[in-house]
């Protein structure tokens, strides 16, 4: 009997139990659904329903503002405290510009400074703001502006012959990203050591130049040279990867500022077609190229008189400092003597296109402009060979050579591999080396043409080839072929090198004829790819011809030396 209670009574708490916890489950899921309605409907509220549920005194404005409201209430603010800003930036700005200008002075001026400099009653607008995760130590906020100022900017320039110009710049219209880094974060208020400061990108802008009580253009090229020193200043002082460093807290903060990254490598080979800016015969061109356009930094070529066609050959170092943003700018000029030089076009190369260690072999079409978009007048040509070399033993290359005597080409040219490595010493650009000299046998066959252009009357041609070597002059021709405008010749020439990472092969095309013979077209090519590879054969268009391409086959036997400079 004891025994059927118990039972009965064990039977009752369980149950029991059982009841309460489902009871005590549904509560909780009710519960959960609740507030996930909750959330759910916290989640649709607009600025609108915040408004309504709290009083605008219990909450700051820019807590609950969308992004362009904040934008307003920035752009709101910055309008009234503009005078302020002009009266106080003024002078602070004359005094740090004019020594980044006078960086930038084209070598036809004396000097160029401020005769005034206010920023006018404009202030800028901020038309979009983004933050940008920097890591645990930092964080980056963009800003995108824009400026149609009227800023009263008076330039003093004086010429060489000793002629003073007031030069006013005016109609300043400016849109651009800039960039704020906020690193190292840190405990103590305000919650960040140092702050960088940068324009990561310049969209646009323009300007206009104007000699107070004259007009600028009457003065050749200073219109020209003024600008140019302008928006190369912009380029480079302020744009990114350059940044200013300002610290806020006492540390050290060296390792926020613009470090060289590697070196990068350039051959100015040849330019093809130019524009003529001469009336009477041809434009004499030369190059400028930079990475920076820093006047010690920015390398010239030699100028090549009378020639819409020029061959420089030429080799140039540049640092690298920011690989994924940086770009290797030339300019082709034509030189005018004691008068300015006139663009005839320019181009440009984005760093991040080339493979580390990789040579790289490029034609770039010349435009009058590298911020304008489209540029349908056909200026030209130029040939270059390219070599991005990174700094560091950490970079997959390999390299056996121990000596630092090479440029990073050399190293690569003579290794036959697309490996490199640079020590501390090739970072200096004082540093003394070896001058690698690629000693060998070029073999050349020359297979065929085809396409050769028509010559005579009865539609055909009487094609040879001459085969120059640039730097030695050394000489071979082909045999002709008669009546022919796909000729083969099947000729194999060898030509001893002493000099093969400075040597050129120039391979001319002419028409045999009975009293003379007539040029048809050329092809100029470095020895940099037969060395690399050892061996190749392809097809070669012919420049300066209206149509035509040659069959090579070209063939290295080294025999590398070294010697002291």
């Amino acid at each position: 009997m004891g025994f059927i209670f118990g039972l009965v009574i064990g039977f009752a708490a369980g149950l029991a139990i059982v009841v309460g916890f489902v009871r005590a489950e549904n509560a909780r899921s009710k519960l959960r659904s609740e507030l996930a309605a909750t959330v759910a409907a916290f989640a649709r509220m607009t600025v609108e329903d915040s408004r309504k549920l709290l009083p605008p005194e219990f909450y700051p404005s820019w807590v609950v503002f969308s992004e362009r409201q904040k934008l307003t209430w920035l752009n709101q603010h910055l309008t009234k405290i503009w005078p302020y800003v002009d009266e106080a930036a003024s002078e602070l700005i004359k005094a740090s510009v004019e020594p980044v200008l006078e960086q930038y002075r084209p070598v036809i001026l004396a000097s160029l400074k401020f005769s005034k400099l206010t920023l006018g009653t404009v202030a800028p607008q901020f038309t979009g703001v983004q933050i940008i995760e920097g890591g645990e130590d930092g964080m980056t906020m963009e800003l995108d502006m824009q400026w149609d100022g009227n800023p009263s900017i008076i330039l003093n320039v004086k010429t060489l012959v000793g002629v003073s110009l007031p030069i006013q710049v005016k109609n300043i219209g400016f849109t651009g990203v800039f960039r704020l880094i906020f690193k190292p974060l840190v405990d103590e208020f305000p919650c960040f050591g140092a702050v960088c400061f940068s324009l990561r990108e310049k969209r646009n802008l323009d300007f206009k130049l104007k000699v107070i009580g004259g007009d600028v253009t009457a003065v050749p090229g200073i219109s020209d040279a003024i600008e140019e020193t302008i928006r190369d200043a912009v380029e480079d002082s302020i744009t990114w990867p350059v940044r200013k460093v300002i610290p806020i807290l006492p540390g050290d903060y060296s390792d926020l500022e613009l470090k060289p990254v590697g070196i990068l490598e350039v051959k100015l080979v040849q330019a093809k077609n130019l524009t003529n800016k001469d009336i009477i015969g041809k434009s004499d061109p030369f190059a400028k190229l930079f990475i920076r356009p820093l006047r010690e930094r920015t390398k010239r070529s030699k100028t090549i008189n009378n020639d819409l066609n020029p061959i420089w050959n030429e080799h140039f170092e540049f640092v690298v400092e920011d690989a994924s943003t940086q770009h290797l700018v030339v300019r082709i000029y034509d030189d005018e003597g004691v008068q300015a030089s006139e663009l005839i076009g320019c181009a440009q190369v984005r760093l991040c296109e080339l493979e580390p260690g990789k040579v790289k072999d490029v034609w770039l079409k010349l435009v009058k402009d590298l911020d304008i978009q489209r540029d349908n007048k056909y200026r030209g040509e130029v040939h270059l060979e390219l070599l991005y070399c990174p700094y560091g033993t950490d970079n997959g290359y390999t390299n056996p050579f121990e000596s630092a005597s090479m440029t990073s080409l050399e190293k690569v040219l003579k290794n036959g591999a697309d490996a490199t490595d640079i020590t501390e010493d090739e970072k200096s650009l004082t540093r003394k080396r070896k001058e690698v000299i690629v000693r060998g046998v070029l073999i050349v066959t020359v297979i065929s043409a085809e396409d050769i252009p028509v010559q005579d009357v009865m539609g055909k041609a009487d094609p040879y080839v001459v085969l120059t070597m640039k730097k030695s002059g050394a000489k071979n021709k082909t045999r002709v072929v008669n009546d022919s405008l796909n000729p083969v010749w099947n000729q194999t020439f060898d030509f001893v090198v002493e000099d093969g990472l400075h040597d050129m092969l120039v391979l001319e095309v002419w028409d045999h004829d009975t009293f003379g013979k007539d040029y048809i077209g050329r092809c100029i090519l470095t020895l940099t790819r037969v060395i690399m590879e050892g061996e190749y054969k392809d097809w070669f268009e012919l420049d300066e011809a209206k149509s035509g391409k040659l069959h090579l086959h070209l063939k290295w036997m080294p025999q590398p030396i070294y010697r002291d400079t």
